[in-house]
């Protein structure tokens, strides 16, 4: 199976797009952004559980990121609830559950360097932003290995940034406000990946924007 498979195209896709598929657990369903692959794929999704859904055990041959969006999600390492961001290295096994109110992920898997073997747990609501590269902007690192770097950052309303060009492409997740550039405006659920060497020159309104932010990973996708 091949989603938007071709690194060198930039991709916007609106929270309701694509529209979530069941997948082959019942009460989990997914929308597929990014797969190359079959059920086990380098695969970018937003993830789904109803109330109470358990996954089967499995093993992350390539790793898995996620960040939990709401709700709750668990497994035998520790709970996670809305804002926690995890890192699951390549090789870990779990067999994950949600809470009572179900969980919504934005999950990656099979997109670790084979030397990246750090677990991370950040619980993003507790944790403490720092001020960013202009006015109006705080950054909350979540890893960084090699040229790969995620981040969480906050914009202020009418916050705009420098013109820049993205060395190793730049993915982005918009977790509330309407994030934008010169290309268009992307509201809450919206994702975007940019190929290596894209540019563009972002900026706020009114209603602000924080976004999940990853970079320097796409140019030998």
């Amino acid at each position: 199976m091949l989603i938007h498979a071709d690194f060198s195209v930039r991709v916007v896709l609106a929270a309701e797009e694509p529209a979530f598929v069941p997948s082959p657990v019942a009460g989990i369903e997914r929308r597929l952004l990014d797969r190359v692959g079959e059920e086990v794929a380098r695969a970018t999704s937003v993830v789904r559980y109803a109330p109470n859904a358990r996954f089967t055990e499995h093993v992350h041959g390539g790793g898995e990121e996620f960040l939990v969006l709401d709700g709750s999600f668990h497994d035998d390492a520790g709970d996670y609830p809305a804002g926690c961001y995890v890192r699951n290295p390549i090789g870990s096994v779990h067999a994950p559950w949600a809470g009572p109110d179900g969980a919504t992920l934005f999950v990656k898997l099979h997109q670790f360097a084979a030397d990246d073997g750090t677990r991370v747990v950040i619980d993003t609501a507790r944790a403490r932003f720092s001020p960013g590269l202009v006015l109006g902007l705080s950054v909350l690192p979540l890893h960084q290995h090699g040229a790969e770097s995620a981040a969480l950052v906050r914009w202020a309303p009418n916050t705009r940034f420098n013109p820049h060009r993205h060395w190793g492409g730049e993915e982005i997740f918009v977790l509330d406000g309407v994030f934008r550039d010169e290309h268009g405006a992307y509201s809450k659920g919206t994702w975007l990946r940019s190929p290596h060497l894209s540019a563009h020159t972002p900026f706020t309104a009114a209603e602000g924007a924080l976004i999940y932010v990853k970079t320097g990973h796409l140019h030998a996708a």
